[in-house]
């Protein structure tokens, strides 16, 4: 099966079953009619596990962005804001479905995002970081749409037609994210004295966890070695560049501060994740949790 072959089996694919769980996102399965047989030669264990490290960094993220609306400065930026966390949602519940039919367990989306406890999440910690004011948003935003960009960019020509198939979509949706952060990073630098404050606390804030985005984990380097993933220390070089760009555009520079130290050497894929991951999970969890598989 071709790349081309899968994207276009679940952009075209169509749910006939009219029940709707009541808590979940699903309402019909996001891979349905696409061939999702594991490569030859590939764990099917790992293969999960390294697409629950790129949903959850999706997942999660999106819930924080969520949290901006009705906050955001303008209507407008509330829109943009809703869809680029609509976005990456679908990417989710794509990769949470692909990891379920990798293992053989067969789980949906909804089990891994609302059944999990905290430990079994497998996001870097910066998606997860509780929500400041714009500039640390926008600062968030750029580096988190950044770093995926670049991997997704490489996964378009992963061995696994879905995983290449679902980036080839993501592709074209994060430009959009890194693009509006970008831009909102030069109007709040280079702005007036406190917008360009508020941008460089941001930074301040976010970049002592940019180093975990770039520190292989074993499953990564073992999906990388046979064609499936990227090894995510081979992005930084691009990562840098972009963000130099922005940066001098904005008249500001790259923080000088500490990277964030891990636990146990243990960080965000290990399942390791700061304070503000169990109140983020309470909320997104919590419903669903209370009413297990109710339907309407």
């Amino acid at each position: 099966m071709n790349n081309d072959t899968a994207f276009d089996a679940f952009a075209e694919a169509e749910g006939t079953d009219d029940s709707r769980w009541a808590f979940g996102t699903g309402f019909a399965d996001p891979l349905s009619g696409v061939d999702t047989t594991v490569p030859s030669g590939v764990d099917g264990a790992v293969l999960a596990r390294y697409c629950l490290m790129l949903a959850d960094d999706a997942l999660v993220f999106s819930h924080r962005l969520q949290q901006w609306c009705t906050n955001a400065p303008e209507l407008e930026d509330e829109m943009a804001l809703a869809n680029i966390a609509l976005d990456l949602l679908g990417q989710a519940r794509l990769l949470l479905t692909r990891a379920g039919k990798a293992d053989g367990s067969d789980r949906g989306e909804d089990h891994y995002a609302y059944f999990r406890p905290e430990h079994e999440f497998l996001n870097v910690r910066l998606a997860e970081l509780e929500r400041g004011d714009f500039g640390q948003l926008v600062a968030v935003l750029l580096v988190f749409s950044t770093f995926r960009l670049a991997l997704l960019n490489q996964l378009r020509s992963s061995v696994d037609p879905v995983l290449a198939a679902i980036a080839a979509k993501g592709v074209k949706e994060v430009t959009y994210h890194r693009d509006y952060a970008a831009g909102w990073a030069v109007r709040l630098g280079d702005g007036t004295a406190f917008s360009h404050e508020r941008m460089r606390a941001g930074l301040d804030a976010v970049w002592p966890y940019v180093a975990e985005l770039f520190a292989p984990h074993e499953t990564e380097l073992a999906m990388a070695a046979q064609g499936i993933g990227v090894d995510p220390s081979t992005v930084r070089e691009e990562f840098d560049t972009v963000l130099a760009q922005v940066l001098s555009a904005a008249t500001l520079t790259v923080p000088e501060v500490a990277p964030k130290a891990a636990v146990d050497g243990r960080a965000g894929r290990d399942g390791r994740h700061t304070e503000a991951m169990g109140y983020l999970l309470a909320e997104l969890q919590s419903v669903a949790r209370t009413y297990p598989e109710a339907s309407w």
